[in-house]
């Protein structure tokens, strides 16, 4: 009986000692970033899209619908006068569009990637609290055999966000490629 439970073990450690190895410094962090790319990046960008203008110079106009979307209650008591905001909540929207549009692409890249996913982390944490607050949406309970509530939903989205801002976005990147070509630079030509 020890020396088949001492088989599996050995079977074990092998088979995932392998897999390990030949994943090691690249797979879960471009896996993070497929992830990201698959399920949020066209959400995002398509949420995005509704809060700028028309056109490609629409880029440059972030609209009223934005102002609704992100700092709903404030435009309203404003009386859906951009102009009558305070200035913080110009900085909320415009940030909250732009990141939209930017956040993702750097995590998806992997240029600056950490910084990336961190912003994108504390985006969805306002996101919720705006879904919550501002647009009475019930974000549900952990733990409560129901995944598909909004809470469950948004812990999901940021569990690959999470290991790429702390493991990094993996050797498949721009951030490990301008990486190697900087320390090449400050080190001169590697040896033949």
């Amino acid at each position: 009986m020890t020396s088949l439970i001492e088989m599996i073990r050995r079977l074990h450690d092998g088979v995932f000692g392998a897999v390990e190895t030949i994943t090691a410094g690249w797979f879960l962090g471009l896996f993070s970033r497929f992830v990201i790319a698959a399920t949020l990046y066209v959400y995002y960008l398509n949420s995005a899209k509704t809060k700028i203008g028309d056109g490609l110079l629409g880029m440059f106009e972030v609209t009223d619908s934005a102002y609704i979307q992100i700092a709903g209650k404030a435009f309203e008591a404003a009386g859906y006068e951009a102009s009558a905001l305070p200035l913080p909540a110009h900085i909320m929207v415009y940030a909250g569009t732009y990141g939209e549009f930017i956040l993702p692409v750097l995590v998806i890249i992997g240029l600056f990637a950490r910084v990336g996913a961190v912003g994108m982390i504390a985006f969805v944490f306002v996101q919720t609290y705006v879904d919550a607050t501002g647009h009475g949406v019930a974000l549900g309970t952990l733990f409560n055999g129901q995944p598909g509530e909004i809470l469950d939903q948004r812990l999901f989205w940021i569990t690959p966000l999470i290991y790429v801002a702390v493991k990094g976005p993996g050797l498949i990147s721009l951030d490990t490629l301008i990486s190697r070509w900087w320390n090449a630079r400050l080190t001169g030509p590697l040896p033949a």
